[in-house]
């Protein structure tokens, strides 16, 4: 074996290392560190396999729904019970349900994955400028994020959903306008104590503008903690898309969104079909529960104390 080849570091020796040649490499060990912290933790690694199956899900739906249409009709087969044919029984239009909750997974991602998109740079937008540049500009913003926090969340997004008209789009929006307070309180207290660190004041010195100083040297601090905000977030997205969903102010029919799908099964509840409801409430609960644990078990690993509270 050659000198250079017996010098040359392993994958985990180059992930593991303490002094970093460039920042792909930083970024490489910091996810790889994190992950490796998460498989530690029993309940956070059932969740990531949870959010891991959901993503599974959603791209492989038409290979796992055996081809079946979410949207097929088949009248005869109508309110039939979980079986060979329909593993999760049928609707009152005879659409196979097992078929419509794997590509619920789908609207459940494109949700979560929009308003993700939305709230967080708003929120740091939001709460970097005010902590940054304080004064009357901190005190307009964070007066206008106390509005939309003294409203319920759930409350304020049916109003705005109600507002803007059914539709995934809309729901999208309405959610966004109620998650992203959080965002930017967080991110303002972050910024609060970043701007009075001594490397600011040195790029102060330097020259750097405002913009450059938020963009290049704050926003990159505060993603983290906002990265475990939205994390837990999840699973309240999820809610309440599903809650405009069973409202019919969310996904409009046939799209197949569990929330929707509760809705369309809680008259049959009473004539014993139970089937049309259960099984997209059963997958939102899951979900939701993964999107929790896998939260706590980021949280835990970015927490600079070292607790662990799982």
């Amino acid at each position: 074996m050659s000198m250079s080849a017996a010098a040359r570091p392993t994958l985990r020796q180059w992930l593991g290392a303490e002094n970093p040649a460039s920042r792909l490499q930083a970024l490489c060990g910091s996810l790889f560190r994190m992950l490796s912290a998460i498989a530690r933790n029993p309940l956070a690694l059932v969740g990531l396999a949870i959010v891991v199956a959901l993503v599974l899900v959603a791209l492989f739906a038409p290979l796992l729904a055996h081809g079946v249409s979410p949207l097929a009709q088949d009248l005869p087969a109508r309110l039939s019970p979980p079986g060979a044919a329909h593993w999760f029984g049928t609707d009152e239009l005879g659409r196979d349900i097992f078929s419509r909750t794997v590509y619920g997974a789908r609207v459940t991602l494109v949700i979560v994955a929009l308003v993700a998109a939305v709230v967080v740079p708003i929120g740091l937008a939001v709460g970097t400028t005010a902590g940054y540049l304080g004064s009357a500009v901190d005190m307009v913003l964070m007066r206008i994020t106390d509005i939309f926090l003294a409203f319920p969340r759930l409350v304020l997004a049916l109003a705005f959903a109600a507002a803007l008209g059914p539709g995934i789009e809309n729901a999208v929006i309405a959610i966004s306008l109620t998650a992203w307070p959080p965002y930017a309180r967080l991110a303002r207290a972050e910024t609060v104590t970043i701007a009075k660190s001594d490397f600011i004041a040195a790029v102060v010195l330097q020259g750097a503008s405002t913009s450059r100083i938020l963009l290049r040297h704050i926003v990159p601090l505060c993603i983290s903690s906002v990265i475990v905000r939205l994390t837990l977030d999840m699973a309240g997205i999820i809610l309440t898309a599903a809650g405009l969903g069973f409202l019919g102010l969310g996904a409009q029919p046939p799209t197949p969104e569990w929330g929707a799908m509760i809705n369309e099964g809680r008259n049959q509840l009473v004539t014993g079909v139970w089937w049309v409801s259960t099984f997209p409430g059963l997958a939102i609960m899951s979900v939701v529960l993964g999107f929790n644990l896998v939260g706590d078990g980021i949280r835990d690993v970015l927490d600079p104390r070292g607790v662990t509270r799982l």
